[in-house]
């Protein structure tokens, strides 16, 4: 069985803004923190929260063969980069080590399986709204009441117990497929079209905007009930309340990915809806119309 002790190391595959804001609350605790390659080093992560900022030092390895020993591992990558990181995923499969993925999107631990074999698997569902600002260094919003949703099973309460002592706010859910999916009713509505319109998240607080958030929602609703997820047309609304409700200057992973002409992660959140949707015989008009233009975006910027 898995331990948590203060004394685990925590090991970030993804020291993007999701990584570092999980690998702070760890580290407020005493874990030691290793951040697992990357483009760019840095011997400590800095996070700034309401105007104060904290920090806390980082060991910063490049070589998978250097992860020796049991780990909580924080997948924190964008969906799209799950394969670029196989060698890190491989080294701390171990059967004492725990994977929390903070992945976005519904096919979270499909998407990690093909690489651990042995480790323990933990799907979370993220609210956090966090920017980075500079490697390391990132700064966190925090929306609604949850920071984090993980399951309602023994390592999921210890991993939730832990980042609690570390001022995460989380909670642990028996249904956590509803949970996602009601999670997902946000990032293909905000992420999108953050992305197409080029504004922060105040941009769903316009009418014809939100307008065209509740289509893609009710879409999904349906959706998502075919899968299994217990959602009805209330999770649409409430999630729409609370994307109007984000603080002022909010932002999106993926308009800040198309801003800085980094690919874009839509195949994890729309495709998804469009996969699942063709699974079950369900038409997605307005969903299948997002992903093209998408979809088009980022066949510009890579061209």
């Amino acid at each position: 069985m898995t331990t948590h002790s203060n004394s685990r190391p925590i090991a970030i595959i993804g020291a993007g803004a999701i990584g570092l804001s999980l690998a702070s609350a760890f580290a407020r605790t005493g874990h030691p923190i290793t951040v697992c390659g990357g483009r760019n080093s840095f011997g400590r992560i800095e996070i700034t929260e309401n105007g104060i900022s904290e920090t806390w030092p980082v060991r910063h390895v490049t070589d998978p063969a250097e992860i020796v020993e049991p780990v909580t591992a924080i997948v924190a990558v964008k969906a799209h980069h799950t394969d670029a990181v196989a060698d890190w995923l491989r080294a701390v499969d171990h059967s004492e080590s725990t994977v929390l993925v903070a992945q976005n999107g519904v096919e979270l631990s499909d998407r990690i399986a093909p690489y651990i074999a042995a480790a323990q698997i933990v799907p979370s569902v993220v609210y956090l709204n966090v920017e980075r600002t500079a490697p390391g260094r990132a700064v966190l919003r925090r929306v609604g009441d949850v920071d984090l949703a993980l399951p309602d099973d023994e390592v999921g309460a210890a991993l939730a117990a832990d980042l609690r002592a570390g001022l995460m706010r989380t909670s642990t859910e028996a249904d956590l497929k509803t949970v996602a999916w009601s999670k997902l009713l946000t990032n293909i509505t905000a992420n999108p079209l953050t992305a197409l319109t080029g504004r922060r998240a105040d941009v769903m607080r316009d009418p014809e905007i939100g307008n065209i958030a509740r289509q893609i929602m009710a879409e999904a609703v349906v959706v998502g009930r075919a899968d299994g997820a217990a959602l009805t047309d209330q999770h649409a609304e409430r999630a729409m309340r609370w994307l109007q409700s984000v603080p002022e200057g909010s932002t999106t992973s993926m308009r800040q990915d198309r801003l800085a002409g980094r690919p874009l992660e839509f195949d994890a959140l729309t495709g998804a809806v469009v996969r699942t949707a063709e699974r079950h015989g369900i038409d997605v008009p307005v969903n299948r119309f997002v992903l093209a233009l998408v979809a088009a975006i980022q066949a510009e910027d890579i061209a």
